[in-house]
């Protein structure tokens, strides 16, 4: 369990709906969460706020969702060996996506999955960075790369590695700034790369 003495708290079932704005928000024009999987712009923040939340949900079952005090910026790691989400959470995910979004869609948004999870990988053990972000009305201030900062101390009094996939490559000076390194590539039906990426603990 995250110690969050003098760093950053794990977020309570409470924190939900704040969470989930903060994603939802953040990725509205992400090249892989936002227009490439919800098209139409004047649904993609409704659709989006619908398809987090029970994702969030699932994950918040891990002490392991760090938050600033006022969920302004938020992190989703996935400990060592554990699933993001349970079987029965990916068939909800599956009907959701679907309902959402329509069967041509959903179709486009799971296959995104099904090739991350293919390129993920599942040794040596080590932490996963499913999700980090920051509400748009609290960007710019540092709020984000320094909640990672954070988390990865944790994971480095554990001993522990961890992996992340870069969905904006405007993003990967950052992690790299924080020790990650490129691990490979997924590309996406549409040409879009995204980059995996490891960090060693320090």
């Amino acid at each position: 369990m995250a110690d969050t003495t003098g760093g950053p708290r794990v977020a309570a079932i409470d924190d939900l709906p704040a969470v989930t704005a903060a994603i939802a928000t953040a990725f509205l024009t992400d090249p892989v969460w936002g227009p490439y999987s919800f098209p139409d712009e004047r649904l993609r923040l409704a659709q989006a706020t619908a398809w987090w939340e029970p994702q969030l949900r699932e994950t918040m079952r891990f002490p392991w969702t760090l938050v600033t005090d006022g969920c302004e910026a938020v992190s989703v790691w996935i400990p060592p060996g554990q699933p993001e989400l349970t079987a029965e959470g990916e068939r909800q995910l599956a009907v959701l996506t679907e309902r959402l979004l329509g069967a041509d869609q959903a179709a486009v948004v799971l296959d995104a999955f099904a090739a991350l999870e293919d390129a993920h990988p599942h040794d040596p053990p080590h932490f996963y960075l499913s999700l980090l972000a920051t509400h748009r009305d609290h960007r710019g201030h540092g709020l984000g790369m320094g909640l990672l900062a954070q988390g990865l101390e944790l994971i480095d009094a554990q001993g522990m590695p961890a992996y992340l996939e870069s969905t904006n490559p405007d993003n990967n000076p950052r992690y790299q700034r924080h020790g990650f390194e490129q691990a490979g590539r997924v590309v996406l039906a549409n040409g879009h790369v995204i980059t995996t990426m490891w960090r060693e603990p320090r």
